[in-house]
Order: C-alpha cells, then structure tokens, then sequence
C-alpha cells in the first residue's frame, strides 16, 4: 500500500467519525492510562465498573501508590489478571513519581518503559489523552 492509499483511508476514516471517542471513563491522563491497562484481556464495561469506584478514592499516582497494591485489588478483583495489573499500576505509579514528576509522559518510549504499558496502551494514551496522531491496533485484528 502506497502513501496516498494510506491517506485516504485515513481521511475516510476521519469523514466517518470526525471526533472518536474512546468507550472508558476517564479525567485525566493518569485516569486514562490506569483504565487502559485494566481493559486488556476485560471489557471496557467492566474496567468502568471498577474505576467508577477507584477513582473518587485515587485518582493520582501518589493516591494510587497510599492505597497500596492490596487495596488496589480489592477494587479491581472483578477484572481479569488483577493481580498482576495491581502489581503493573503500582510499580507504574512509583516511576511516574521518580521519573517524571507524576505526570503520564507523552513520548513513546517513556510510556512502554513504564510496568504493563506496550504498544498499543502507548499509542491509545498518545491519541486520546495528547491528540498525537497514532494507531492503537489489537493484535487479534
């Protein structure tokens, strides 16, 4: 496929559903990114289900890290492999605090550096929460 193939999928895309939208609820970028890695292997239904309970409680990595991998679970214990997403969130929470002030980087690197974030998470962060032009694509696509 050649460059202009590829454009005008893009921009029939975008004629489609000018402004999309993902289906989790979240405020912020932590919100977003904490939600996006509890939706793999889950549904986004049941990822908002959770986070409507955790988030009024830890909304932030400092939050997040004070309620602790044990309470964590007790939020997310409905969520497929919670344990070791808790485990991911928390290690997550802790290099946001030491590595980049608490806030969720917006380069690509720095976000798949980060405990259960790959490529896809990366680029569903980039594109939603910052507006950079990427392509989440599931692998069973």
């Amino acid at each position: 496929m050649n460059a202009a193939k590829r454009r005008e999928i893009f921009e029939r895309l975008r004629a489609d559903n000018p402004n999309p939208r993902t289906e989790l609820n979240y405020t912020s970028p932590f919100e977003l990114l904490v939600a996006v890695v509890l939706s793999a292997q889950a549904t986004d239904k049941s990822v908002n289900k959770a986070t409507a309970e955790l988030f009024p409680i830890a909304n932030t990595p400092r939050a997040m890290l004070d309620l602790g991998e044990a309470g964590l679970k007790r939020y997310i214990r409905t969520i497929g492999l919670f344990n070791s997403k808790a485990a991911n969130i928390i290690k997550s929470c802790s290099a946001l605090l030491t590595q980049h002030d608490g806030e969720v980087p917006q380069q690509r690197e720095a976000l798949e550096a980060l405990p259960g974030v790959g490529r896809k998470t990366a680029n569903v962060i980039l594109n939603t929460a910052f507006g950079q032009p990427t392509m989440a694509v599931d692998t069973h696509i």
